[in-house]
């Protein structure tokens, strides 16, 4: 089998590369990220190519090969896009289409599982889930939907097997996440799991979706395992900001909710602090699963962190 993984060095592409690289059962990958290959990312079964999906040159390069299996990841994150539209549309948009014409092109009918975004719902007063009429209130979100239905249409027409797998906020992301409207809900983690003081942009009771990168990561290989085809909502928990806070003093002995300072921003907490309950009933039926409780999104998400800081 031969993967293809984009955006191979961004915060999930790493995790999810790492785990293929760890299984005995893949026999190559072809890596593609605008950062240089990072040590770790030296075995042999790895091709990594250094550049952007959004340059001809750099899809020369990566179809050289065909393709058994593919995770799409790369992508600009939600404030940037929405700060610099042109660059949003040439690599989430533009480039996203230009990849799946190319996988469509190829005679192996690709897996192809697409690294989308709850962007696409827009507000909501809930439950949502994949059946939700998508409304989205961002650049990133409209883009994030116009290629999911380009992958459902090449679907449609045998040219390949695809699933968009809609991802929430995921955490923790290490150092400061430039570009993620959410960065807050990672800085919250590492401030206060480092006992020191952080100011939150959304008030306590705040509810937003969590989803650790490694149960991310469990979730999009099993949308590349299964058979099933179209959209579907990564379960989360649902969670507010104030409960977060409390399991954190709970797990952590140099943690107190005295270090937290809530100055609302209600542009902030409007897009990102009223989320409401999720509907994916049909996803756990299907064998996706979210981190089962806030003590092991907690753990889950600061052990990955450590272990991406240290390789840094």
């Amino acid at each position: 089998m031969r993967i293809l993984v984009t955006g191979a060095a961004g915060f999930i592409g790493s995790a999810l590369l790492k785990s293929l690289i760890g299984d005995p059962a893949t026999p190559e990958i072809v890596a593609v990220d605008l950062a240089e290959r990072p040590a770790w990312a030296a075995a042999g079964s790895v091709r990594w190519i250094c550049g952007g999906i959004d340059d001809s040159t750099v899809l020369d390069a990566i179809f050289r090969d065909e393709f058994d299996l593919v995770f799409h990841l790369s992508s600009v994150p939600g404030a940037l896009a929405e700060k610099d539209p042109r660059l949003g549309r040439r690599v989430n948009l533009d480039a996203s289409l230009d990849l799946l014409e190319r996988l469509a092109a190829t005679s192996r009918c690709p897996r192809v599982v697409y690294a989308s975004s709850i962007a696409v719902y827009g507000p909501n007063s809930g439950p949502v889930g994949s059946r939700t009429p998508p409304r989205p209130a961002i650049t990133y979100g409209a883009h994030k939907r116009m290629v999911e239905i380009a992958l459902a249409d090449h679907t449609r027409r045998d040219e390949m097997s695809g699933i968009s797998v809609r991802l929430p906020g995921i955490v923790a992301r290490p150092g400061p996440a430039t570009g993620f409207g959410s960065a807050f809900m990672s800085e919250l983690l590492h401030a206060l799991s480092a006992g020191e003081p952080y100011c939150c942009p959304v008030s306590p009771s705040a509810t937003m979706w969590w989803l650790s990168v490694a149960a991310a990561v469990n979730n999009l290989k099993h949308a590349g395992a299964i058979a099933h085809c179209g959209t579907i909502q990564v379960p989360a928990l649902h969670l507010t900001l104030g409960e977060v806070v409390d399991a954190l003093v709970e797990v952590g002995g140099t943690v107190r909710t005295s270090l937290v300072q809530y100055r609302p921003d209600e542009r902030v907490e409007a897009t990102f602090g009223r989320f409401p309950e999720l509907d994916v009933a049909e996803e756990r039926a299907l064998g996706f699963t979210d981190d089962g409780s806030v003590a092991t999104l907690i753990g889950n998400a600061l052990a990955q962190s450590n272990r991406a800081s240290r390789e840094e």
